[in-house]
Protein backbone atom coordinates (compact mmCIF):
# COMPACT_ATOMS: atom_id res chain seq x y z
CA UNK A 1 0.00 0.00 0.00
CA UNK A 2 2.54 2.41 1.18
CA UNK A 3 4.30 2.20 -2.70
CA UNK A 4 1.05 2.42 -4.22
CA UNK A 5 0.74 6.27 -2.47
CA UNK A 6 4.11 6.85 -2.88
CA UNK A 7 4.29 6.55 -6.64
CA UNK A 8 0.62 8.18 -6.51
CA UNK A 9 2.11 11.33 -4.57
CA UNK A 10 4.89 11.24 -7.13
CA UNK A 11 2.45 11.24 -10.00
CA UNK A 12 0.98 14.34 -8.38
CA UNK A 13 3.44 16.10 -8.19
CA UNK A 14 4.85 15.66 -11.29
CA UNK A 15 1.52 16.66 -13.22
CA UNK A 16 1.44 19.68 -10.64
CA UNK A 17 4.92 20.48 -12.22
CA UNK A 18 3.96 20.34 -15.65
CA UNK A 19 1.40 22.95 -15.09
CA UNK A 20 3.80 25.02 -13.47
CA UNK A 21 6.08 24.46 -16.96
CA UNK A 22 2.57 24.76 -18.72
CA UNK A 23 1.12 28.52 -17.15
CA UNK A 24 5.20 29.88 -17.40
CA UNK A 25 5.41 29.01 -20.98
CA UNK A 26 1.41 30.59 -21.21
CA UNK A 27 2.31 33.35 -19.95
CA UNK A 28 5.33 34.09 -21.28
CA UNK A 29 3.05 33.77 -25.22
CA UNK A 30 1.24 36.43 -23.76
CA UNK A 31 3.70 38.68 -22.91
CA UNK A 32 5.27 38.21 -26.50
CA UNK A 33 1.32 39.19 -28.25
CA UNK A 34 1.08 42.18 -25.95
CA UNK A 35 4.09 43.40 -27.06
CA UNK A 36 3.44 43.23 -30.55
CA UNK A 37 0.03 44.37 -29.61
CA UNK A 38 2.20 47.63 -28.55
CA UNK A 39 4.41 47.50 -32.11
CA UNK A 40 0.98 47.64 -33.44
CA UNK A 41 -0.23 50.44 -32.16
CA UNK A 42 2.51 52.75 -33.02
CA UNK A 43 2.42 51.03 -36.78
CA UNK A 44 -0.95 52.37 -36.63
CA UNK A 45 0.28 55.55 -35.69
CA UNK A 46 2.28 55.94 -38.10
CA UNK A 47 0.11 55.07 -41.28
CA UNK A 48 -2.27 57.46 -39.91
CA UNK A 49 0.46 60.18 -39.85
CA UNK A 50 2.10 58.82 -43.70
CA UNK A 51 -1.53 59.66 -45.74
CA UNK A 52 -1.21 63.23 -44.73
CA UNK A 53 2.66 64.07 -45.53
CA UNK A 54 1.47 62.47 -48.85
CA UNK A 55 -1.05 64.76 -49.26
CA UNK A 56 1.36 68.03 -48.29
CA UNK A 57 4.02 66.61 -50.70
CA UNK A 58 1.17 66.33 -53.30
CA UNK A 59 0.48 69.87 -53.16
CA UNK A 60 3.72 71.15 -53.87
CA UNK A 61 5.12 68.29 -55.97
CA UNK A 62 2.30 66.31 -57.56
CA UNK A 63 4.22 65.09 -60.15
CA UNK A 64 6.48 62.69 -58.51
CA UNK A 65 3.36 60.53 -58.47
CA UNK A 66 6.27 57.24 -58.40
CA UNK A 67 7.90 57.97 -55.03
CA UNK A 68 3.91 59.30 -53.57
CA UNK A 69 2.59 55.90 -54.60
CA UNK A 70 5.21 53.62 -53.63
CA UNK A 71 4.99 55.57 -49.76
CA UNK A 72 1.32 54.71 -50.18
CA UNK A 73 1.72 51.11 -51.40
CA UNK A 74 3.89 50.34 -48.76
CA UNK A 75 2.22 51.82 -46.24
CA UNK A 76 -1.07 50.20 -46.97
CA UNK A 77 1.18 46.84 -46.86
CA UNK A 78 2.17 47.78 -43.61
CA UNK A 79 -1.24 48.29 -42.45
CA UNK A 80 -2.30 44.84 -43.51
CA UNK A 81 0.62 42.90 -41.97
CA UNK A 82 -0.57 40.63 -39.50
CA UNK A 83 3.30 38.49 -38.78
CA UNK A 84 6.18 39.95 -38.22
CA UNK A 85 7.55 38.52 -41.21
CA UNK A 86 5.09 40.38 -42.98
CA UNK A 87 5.73 43.78 -40.91
CA UNK A 88 9.61 43.55 -41.45
CA UNK A 89 8.91 43.53 -45.17
CA UNK A 90 6.48 46.23 -45.11
CA UNK A 91 8.57 48.42 -42.53
CA UNK A 92 11.92 48.03 -44.69
CA UNK A 93 9.84 49.25 -48.31
CA UNK A 94 8.37 52.31 -46.40
CA UNK A 95 11.63 52.93 -44.71
CA UNK A 96 12.87 53.41 -48.40
CA UNK A 97 9.97 54.59 -49.92
CA UNK A 98 9.86 58.08 -46.66
CA UNK A 99 13.58 58.06 -47.64
CA UNK A 100 13.21 58.73 -51.30
CA UNK A 101 9.64 61.20 -50.05
CA UNK A 102 12.08 63.10 -48.03
CA UNK A 103 14.49 63.42 -50.80
CA UNK A 104 12.16 64.45 -53.19
CA UNK A 105 11.16 67.28 -50.64
CA UNK A 106 14.31 68.54 -51.19
CA UNK A 107 14.11 69.89 -54.39
CA UNK A 108 10.91 72.11 -52.81
CA UNK A 109 11.92 74.56 -50.38
CA UNK A 110 8.10 75.17 -49.72
CA UNK A 111 7.20 72.23 -48.97
CA UNK A 112 11.03 72.40 -46.15
CA UNK A 113 9.42 75.10 -44.75
CA UNK A 114 5.61 74.08 -44.35
CA UNK A 115 4.60 74.03 -40.88
CA UNK A 116 2.12 70.93 -41.38
CA UNK A 117 4.84 69.09 -43.34
CA UNK A 118 7.47 69.77 -40.42
CA UNK A 119 5.00 69.27 -37.79
CA UNK A 120 4.24 65.90 -39.67
CA UNK A 121 7.71 65.14 -39.86
CA UNK A 122 8.26 65.65 -36.24
CA UNK A 123 5.47 63.04 -35.34
CA UNK A 124 6.56 60.65 -37.57
CA UNK A 125 10.31 60.60 -36.07
CA UNK A 126 8.70 60.66 -32.53
CA UNK A 127 6.91 57.60 -33.58
CA UNK A 128 9.85 55.66 -35.33
CA UNK A 129 11.29 56.07 -31.88
CA UNK A 130 8.56 54.45 -30.16
CA UNK A 131 8.48 51.84 -33.08
CA UNK A 132 11.96 51.16 -32.16
CA UNK A 133 11.60 50.95 -28.34
CA UNK A 134 8.34 48.80 -28.85
CA UNK A 135 10.47 46.43 -31.41
CA UNK A 136 13.16 46.26 -28.69
CA UNK A 137 10.84 45.16 -26.05
CA UNK A 138 9.15 42.62 -28.62
CA UNK A 139 12.85 40.75 -29.18
CA UNK A 140 13.07 41.10 -25.17
CA UNK A 141 10.10 39.03 -24.69
CA UNK A 142 10.50 36.94 -28.06
CA UNK A 143 13.98 36.09 -27.01
CA UNK A 144 12.36 35.32 -23.36
CA UNK A 145 9.51 32.98 -24.79
CA UNK A 146 12.37 30.98 -26.94
CA UNK A 147 14.95 30.41 -24.81
CA UNK A 148 12.30 29.36 -22.04
CA UNK A 149 10.92 26.86 -24.74
CA UNK A 150 14.15 24.60 -25.65
CA UNK A 151 15.62 24.29 -22.46
CA UNK A 152 14.31 20.55 -20.94
CA UNK A 153 12.04 19.73 -19.39
CA UNK A 154 9.85 22.85 -20.44
CA UNK A 155 10.82 21.86 -24.35
CA UNK A 156 8.50 19.05 -23.27
CA UNK A 157 5.49 20.03 -22.27
CA UNK A 158 6.48 23.03 -25.13
CA UNK A 159 6.40 20.54 -27.58
CA UNK A 160 3.26 18.84 -26.54
CA UNK A 161 0.59 21.55 -26.16
CA UNK A 162 2.18 23.52 -29.40
CA UNK A 163 4.06 26.42 -28.08
CA UNK A 164 6.01 27.51 -31.32
CA UNK A 165 9.12 29.35 -31.65
CA UNK A 166 7.91 33.49 -32.42
CA UNK A 167 9.59 35.28 -34.94
CA UNK A 168 12.04 38.63 -34.09
CA UNK A 169 11.49 41.76 -35.97
CA UNK A 170 14.36 42.31 -37.57
CA UNK A 171 15.90 45.65 -38.40
CA UNK A 172 15.89 46.94 -41.46
CA UNK A 173 18.40 45.71 -44.04
CA UNK A 174 19.33 49.11 -45.60
CA UNK A 175 20.43 49.81 -41.90
CA UNK A 176 23.60 47.86 -42.87
CA UNK A 177 24.30 50.42 -45.59
CA UNK A 178 25.68 53.54 -45.34
CA UNK A 179 23.67 56.38 -46.70
CA UNK A 180 24.61 58.80 -49.10
CA UNK A 181 24.53 62.34 -48.06
CA UNK A 182 25.40 65.04 -50.66
CA UNK A 183 25.03 69.19 -50.10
Amino acid sequence: MLPLLISGGLLVLLFIFFIGIYNTLSKSRILVKEAWSGIGAYLQQRNDVIPNMVEIVKGYAGHENKTLTEVTRWRNKSAMASTAAEQNEASAGLGKALIDLYQVTENYPDLKANQNFLKLQEDLAVLENSINQSRRYYNGTVREFNQQRVVFPKNLVASMFGFNEEVFFKEDEAAHTVPKISF
